[in-house]
């Protein structure tokens, strides 16, 4: 984890592309990308799965064991544990630890748009940190997807993940500068989505942030580009991507 965490340096923040297969992976990796993140809504919607539905635990750890070959390092997007159980949560960590991931990414944020009380999100967090403290627990709290958009409350529950042992802080949705500022000054590396049209990455340097995700981005991207490109075959268009050619791809895999 220490190299890892070292990578998040506020002002100087980590650029965290989100894959959701292996090739993708290792693709990323090609372009030098020194660590990656999945991303539960691309490995969910790939498998046919609801995202971050328990039936994906374990699809989730299969990746993460392939993405572990590469030379980088890997976070795991776990939603909210695949579980309300700290044991289960706790096995899960440790399975993925044992898989090769350095970090997890832990939400509060509930199937139903509900959030979890916070002292039960806390034990999750702790019970994960004890069963594997070299983990990186990036505790991702879901206020601002909620519908709550209260900074106050997001700082209420980062305080309260840090107290539990988290390593890091994921606010989602956050973007006004003034509130960036003042949960960047509670002391743990935050983390913040990019959010196209809203923030830039040169902004959220400015502002402290160590660690900036793509989440699911890349993948519904990569939907667009492929219906652009069955688009423009079938109307005679110009190819919307100049993508890598079969061997190259080929030339990825194990």
């Amino acid at each position: 984890m220490d190299e890892f965490r070292a990578l998040h340096l506020p002002g100087t923040p980590l650029l965290l592309p989100n894959a959701w297969e292996f090739g993708v992976g290792a693709f990323l990796a090609e372009q030098g990308f020194r660590a990656l993140g999945t991303t539960s809504l691309g490995v969910s919607a790939a498998a046919g799965e609801p995202d971050g539905a328990p039936s994906t635990r374990d699809i989730t750890v299969a990746l993460a064991r392939r993405l572990a070959r590469l030379d980088v390092l890997v976070s795991v997007d776990i939603a909210d544990g695949f579980s309300a159980d700290p044991a289960a949560v706790a096995d899960l960590a440790a399975e993925l630890a044992d898989a090769g991931a350095v970090g997890v990414n832990l939400e509060d944020g509930r199937a139903d748009g509900s959030l979890a009380p916070v002292d039960i999100q806390a034990a999750l967090v702790q019970a994960v940190k004890e069963r594997v403290p070299s983990l990186f627990v990036n505790a991702r709290t879901d206020t601002h997807w909620s519908g709550d958009h209260s900074v106050e409350t997001a700082e209420k529950r980062v305080k309260a993940y840090a107290a539990a042992g988290a390593d890091g802080a994921f606010v989602p949705g956050l973007a006004d500068p003034a509130d960036v500022e003042r949960i960047v000054g509670l002391g743990l590396p935050v983390n913040l989505l990019f959010l196209p049209g809203k923030v830039t990455f040169a902004g959220l340097a400015e502002l402290g942030v160590a660690r900036v995700s793509l989440g699911s981005l890349p993948y519904r991207v990569a939907l667009r580009a492929a219906a652009e490109t069955a688009s423009a075959v079938r109307d005679g268009g110009e190819l919307p991507l100049d993508p890598p050619s079969y061997a190259d791809v080929v030339a990825l895999l194990p």
